[in-house]
């Protein structure tokens, strides 16, 4: 499986930086550029344990949808994301939340499987992680943009 770790300082606590990303409408709009949208499920407000949400958003020209499930929420600590359904074979997302210096360390862990045993992971590795950090990097631009 392909992973990665972004990390960053979010001027602000860690409750305010933690329920930040649980919100749908900062998502909705930190992904502007793709288009993205709710479908079904929890579409709108702050999600919770067990909250499932379908997102809609193109990428790379091709209109894709998602269904996450959040789970293992340790609020403000940390909480985690999985794909139940959508274009990855599999995909999971842990977020966490530490008092830093400044503000908050927000750490993203990002581990992901395309589809299509040897050519998924030779997507993955050419393409798929970069763009997949590209949108996280463009998510917490945005949750650091709340706060400044």
């Amino acid at each position: 499986m392909a992973s990665f770790t972004l990390e960053r300082t979010i001027p602000a606590p860690p409750d305010e930086v933690f329920d930040l990303s649980l919100d749908v409408g900062l998502h909705l709009q930190s992904q502007s550029s793709r288009a993205e949208r709710t479908v079904g499920g929890t579409t709108s407000g702050v999600l919770g344990e067990g909250d499932e949400v379908t997102w809609s958003a193109r990428h790379f020209g091709i209109r894709f949808r998602l269904s996450s499930i959040v789970f293992d929420v340790e609020r403000p600590h940390r909480f985690r994301d999985r794909q139940v359904r959508g274009p990855f074979a599999a995909f999971l997302h842990t977020h966490e939340f530490a008092p830093a210096e400044g503000g908050t360390r927000m750490r993203d862990t990002i581990e992901f499987r395309s589809p299509l045993g040897p050519l998924g992971r030779l997507v993955d590795a050419v393409v798929m992680r970069k763009h997949l950090m590209a949108v996280i990097t463009e998510r917490n631009d945005a949750i650091s943009r709340h706060f400044s």
